[in-house]
């Protein structure tokens, strides 16, 4: 028996996504100081937009092997498909191949609208495979946007190559300003046919990596940076690079937790480096944000990811099952103008709410008591769409939102196993289920659309109320709802006061 309150149905509800990781009732406030021909260029790009990522995909095609430089996180895998981390492939691609792989994903997926080249290794470390995927996907399909991700040792000299091929999102992975810090993450780097070590190394990266940032800002092309968060080594450090690479012109900045596994094989994972905790991720994006704009739905794609961020329909695409594809580009085109005008039709009714939705903040502070209200974190499970429309057990991932006086805001994902898991053993499942009550530390609600009696129990014996009252609501009304039913029933404190004692 499941215990759920459906509510209205999904045709009652928008079904637009949820506000940014600014005040609810923005459409994305990420974006909104931006001009117009920029806010164009990112408004359906999923990597650079939060709002985006709940309606649009993006692909990665491994056409690119080599890499110029090691870092100490980094364990390049082939044919793995058992890892969800950059680096992994499960197949390397020729460009040929991987202009067919793109054709047949934007026909089957038409909300995909950007392709990237992440790797395995670094694409501009494979300049002629990479360029050759950029030209041939210009020329072919036209309306999809091409995006490189690099760690900047050679983007100086490519610069001129990317403007000419019309990339106008670049990511560059900067971890450090400081050489002395850089030779903690690097151990070296192959820089004019010779491999150099140490803070040398890291000197010379940095360099690069800035005159790049430099030289792309002046050609209009936006970046956004990518920081791995090192517990230790570079954590206090990466508040002066976000200074740093927004002075220069980035017009965003990812701050990603550290994935140090030791099955992983990595260096870090195998000398027992440890991952940030989400709390420590949250307050270092948070100390950041005052200096840049802070993307936090990043997902850490493979390097073949293919559908929505959170979701990787890869194994739908391989070489084998495309070659039995019969495709019609020019009708999927005609095809996926219609749909992403439709979304951009929802999404301009998402914005005219935003009056109606500012209303749903609460006051700062109680006028007669004086009591202020604290900010509540709270968990969805969402499978897309910007509604809570996924089971708890079902769910892979849970987003998280933070809901105070000043709105709700995204703060980031929590990853965990199926809770829901078949013929699975019952120790199976109680593991899943102590693993998501883990991962939702610090959360005192989580939304989704059903959930069942055991997981209910165990869930508020940690402090976390489940609420299933919501389903097939927009993300952001149901947290602010959630959050205003919490403070006329007075259970603010005690829920503090519980998560405290579980502590």
């Amino acid at each position: 028996m499941e215990l759920s309150v459906l509510g209205q149905s999904a045709a009652e509800h928008s079904t637009g996504g949820g506000c940014s990781s600014g005040s609810c009732g923005s459409t994305d406030d990420q974006l909104s100081h931006l001009p117009d021909h920029i806010r164009e260029k990112v408004h359906n790009h999923p990597c650079y937009s939060e709002e985006a990522h709940h309606y649009f995909a993006r692909m990665h095609v491994a056409v690119a092997p080599a890499c110029n430089i090691q870092c100490h996180y980094c364990n390049r895998k082939y044919d793995c498909a058992n890892e969800s981390r950059p680096g992994v492939v499960s197949e390397l691609l020729t460009p040929e191949q991987a202009v067919k792989k793109v054709k047949a994903v934007a026909a089957t997926i038409p909300q995909m609208t950007v392709l990237g080249i992440a790797g395995p290794g670094d694409p501009l470390a494979n300049p002629e495979r990479t360029f050759a995927t950029f030209r041939q996907l210009s020329e072919e399909a036209p309306d999809i946007k091409l995006c490189v991700s690099t760690n900047g040792l050679s983007l100086p000299d490519c610069v001129e190559e990317l403007a000419k091929h019309n990339i106008d999102h670049v990511t560059i992975t900067i971890n450090c300003v400081d050489p002395e810090v850089g030779a903690k993450i690097y151990p070296w780097i192959f820089w004019n046919n010779k491999r150099i070590r140490g803070v040398k190394a890291a000197k010379i990266l940095i360099e690069q990596q800035q005159k790049g940032l430099e030289m792309l800002v002046a050609k209009g092309i936006l970046v956004k940076v990518n920081s791995v968060l090192i517990p230790g080594v570079n954590d206090e450090h990466l508040k002066e690079v976000s200074k740093i690479v927004k002075a220069k012109g980035a017009f965003l900045h990812n701050v990603m937790p550290l994935i140090a596994e030791a099955e992983h094989g990595t260096f870090y994972g195998v000398m027992g480096q440890r991952s940030p905790e989400p709390e420590e991720l949250q307050d270092l994006q948070d100390a950041c944000a005052g200096d840049m704009n802070m993307m936090r739905h990043c997902r850490q794609c493979r390097a073949d990811a293919v559908g929505l961020l959170g979701e990787d329909r890869g194994d739908e695409f391989t070489l084998d099952k495309i070659e039995e594809m019969d495709i019609d580009y020019a009708a999927a085109m005609v095809k996926r103008a219609a749909i992403h005008a439709a979304i951009k039709e929802e999404l301009d009714e998402k914005a005219a709410k935003k009056a109606r939705l500012a209303g749903l903040s609460v006051p700062s502070a109680n006028a007669e008591s004086g009591k202020k209200y604290r900010p509540v974190l709270m968990a969805v499970a969402t499978s897309g769409g910007g509604l809570i429309n996924q089971h708890f057990g079902h769910a892979r991932e849970f987003l998280v939102y933070e809901a105070s006086a000043d709105g709700v805001r995204f703060i980031g994902h929590r990853k965990v196993d199926q809770y829901c898991v078949g013929n699975d053993t019952c120790g199976e499942k109680e593991s899943a289920l102590s693993g998501s009550i883990r991962a939702l530390k610090g959360c005192e609600a989580v939304l989704c659309s059903k959930i069942g009696f055991e997981p209910w129990g165990d869930l508020e014996a940690a402090g976390i109320v489940p609420n299933g009252e919501h389903a097939m609501e927009p993300i952001e009304e149901a947290v602010m709802a959630v959050y205003q039913e919490m403070i006329a029933a007075g259970r603010l404190d005690e829920a503090k006061a519980a998560l405290k004692a579980k502590a």
